[in-house]
């Protein structure tokens, strides 16, 4: 499986270029690494980084607007590669997708992403558009 830690630049334009004043829910299914990958060499496992992310970038995501709309443990692909295991699963809500790269931007966000970088072995990052919910799948 390739691995994708952080958006490619061509994705990360055509994402800026997409409306901005809209809310953004992200989809993030995240894979750890057992042992993270710090340059400076500093020891913790791949949970235990991520966790350091999550409480450093709270705060920021938080002064944004942003919730968590739904988080989840996958437990077993019942559809899909077998090979695509997730350890965490999450939906972020932001009140429009400029909140997002004002997140993204942040100069203290900036400066502690590199825990989310050491953790993650695989990631994906889906922005979704939310809709009315009708009670039916389509």
């Amino acid at each position: 499986m390739d691995c994708y830690i952080d958006p490619e630049k061509h994705r990360f334009r055509v994402f800026r270029d997409l409306p901005r004043h809209e809310p953004a829910d992200m989809l993030n299914l995240v894979r750890l690494r057992e042992k993270a990958s710090y340059e400076d060499g500093r020891e913790a496992t791949g949970a235990e980084a991520y966790k350091a992310y999550g409480t450093e970038s709270a705060p920021i995501f938080s002064a944004v607007g942003g919730t968590i709309l739904w988080s989840g443990d996958p437990q077993f692909m019942v559809i899909g590669p077998e090979q695509e295991i997730w350890h965490i699963a999450f939906i972020a809500r932001y009140p429009s997708a400029q909140a997002f790269l004002d997140m993204v931007y942040n100069r203290d966000y900036q400066a502690i992403v590199f825990h989310r970088q050491a953790a993650v072995e695989t990631s994906r990052l889906i922005r979704m558009a939310p809709r009315p919910v009708d009670g039916s799948f389509g």
